[in-house]
C-alpha cells in the first residue's frame, strides 16, 4: 500500500510540475517591425532570454502596435502569443476592453517610478518611455519657440511638421499633449496654430525621415532622444530638442501576458527579464527610447544632448476609450 502511495504521490508531482509551467520550452512573443529588426534590441535581448533559461522564443513581427493588438483581440478564444511587447499607453485601453492581457506584477517591480506604472492591475508592464518634444534644425532655426504659446506666433508660418494622430503615435502623443495643457480648449489652441503646420503626415517615418531630414521645413514632431541618434551615429548636434515650459508629456511602452497564453511562467519569466539591466541597457541605442531601470547608466550622447523634465502634464489614458473619437473630431475641425 505505502509502495502505489508513493507511487501516486510522485506521478501527482510530476503533473503538477507540467501544470506548473516546468515543462514550457517555447516562448512566442508579438511585437511591431522596428523591435526585431537588424537595428532594433530584439536580436541582442532574444538570444540573451533564451541561453539563460535554455529556451526557445519565438518572435513574430506584426506591423505596428496597433496591428498587434488587432491581431490579438482576433485570436482572443484561440490565444497563439505568449506576450504582447510594445503596447503603449495610448492604445492600451484597447486591450484592456477586449480583456486579451492577465495581470502580473515582476518581481521589480519596485524599481519602477511611479509614473511610468501603466495598470494597477499590471496587465502591462512599462519597459521604455520618451518625452515628445519639438525637434528642430539648429543650423536652419536659430531661435526656436519654447512652448505652446510661442508656437502661435506668425513667423512660424508653415515652419511644423505634424504627424497623424490617427495612424501615428507621435501624432496621438502630441494632440494629447495640448489635451493636457489646454483641456477643453484645445481645439482652439489648434486653430491658432494651424497657419504654422506646413502638413500632417501619416507617419513618423514620413515626416522626420521624407520631410525633416529633407529640409522641408526646420521643425518636427518627435521624442527628445531623436537628437542623441544624430550625435551617436552621425556624430552632428545640429538636430536640437524641445521641451515645452508648459510641461512635458511621456508616452510609455509595455509589454503584457496573453489571456491564455500556453506558456505562461516563460512569459512571466521574461517580463521579469525585460526590466533586468541586460535587457534594458541595450534600449537607449537601439530604440532611442529611455530605460525604465533607473539603475542602467545612459550613454553620453544622453546626457549631452538629451532633453527631459520632472515636470510632466498629467493625462489619465482611461479618457481615451471614451474621449478620443471626440478629440480626434475637434482636432479635425480645428486645423480645417
Amino acid at each position: 500500500m505505502k509502495r502505489i502511495v508513493l507511487v501516486i504521490v510522485v506521478i501527482a508531482a510530476m503533473l503538477s510540475g507540467c501544470i506548473s509551467g516546468e515543462e514550457e520550452t517555447e516562448l512566442t512573443i508579438y511585437t511591431y517591425d522596428s523591435f526585431v529588426s537588424d537595428w532594433g534590441p530584439g536580436p541582442i535581448v532574444i538570444p540573451l532570454f533564451e541561453e539563460k533559461y535554455g529556451v526557445e522564443v519565438k518572435v513574430v513581427s506584426i506591423g505596428s502596435s496597433g496591428d498587434m493588438i488587432a491581431r490579438a483581440i482576433a485570436e482572443k478564444d484561440n490565444p497563439q502569443a505568449d506576450i504582447l511587447l510594445g503596447i503603449n499607453d495610448l492604445q492600451m485601453y484597447r486591450a484592456f476592453s477586449n480583456d486579451i492581457l492577465e495581470g502580473y506584477e515582476p518581481e521589480d517591480s519596485d524599481i519602477l517610478p511611479e509614473d511610468l506604472i501603466m495598470d494597477d492591475q499590471w496587465r502591462l508592464t512599462p519597459f521604455d518611455y520618451g518625452h515628445m518634444a519639438l525637434i528642430y534644425d539648429s543650423e536652419a532655426l536659430q531661435d526656436p519657440p519654447t512652448s505652446f504659446e510661442d508656437l502661435k506666433d506668425a513667423k512660424w508660418k508653415d515652419m511644423v511638421i505634424m504627424e497623424d494622430p490617427r495612424t501615428s503615435s507621435p501624432g496621438l502623443s502630441f494632440l494629447l499633449w495640448t489635451i493636457a495643457a489646454y483641456g477643453e480648449g484645445f481645439d482652439e489652441y489648434w486653430s491658432s496654430i494651424s497657419e504654422s503646420i506646413l502638413t500632417v503626415a501619416p507617419s513618423w517615418s514620413t515626416a522626420y525621415y521624407g520631410m525633416f531630414m529633407e529640409g522641408e521645413a526646420p521643425m518636427v514632431v518627435s521624442y527628445s532622444t531623436s537628437p542623441a541618434y544624430h550625435l551617436e551615429f552621425e556624430e552632428t548636434d545640429k538636430y536640437q530638442g524641445i521641451i515645452f515650459e508648459e510641461g512635458g508629456f511621456l508616452q510609455i511602452e509595455g509589454a503584457g501576458i496573453v489571456n491564455g497564453a500556453s506558456s505562461p511562467n516563460l512569459a512571466k519569466k521574461f517580463i521579469d527579464f525585460m526590466l533586468s539591466e541586460e535587457f534594458q541597457q541595450e534600449l537607449a541605442l537601439t530604440q532611442f527610447m529611455m530605460p525604465v531601470n533607473p539603475d542602467v547608466e545612459l550613454p553620453g550622447s544622453y546626457h549631452e544632448i538629451v532633453e527631459v523634465t520632472d515636470f510632466i502634464l498629467q493625462l489619465d489614458r482611461t479618457l481615451l476609450e471614451d474621449n478620443l473619437e471626440g478629440w480626434i473630431e475637434d482636432w479635425l475641425e480645428a486645423i480645417g
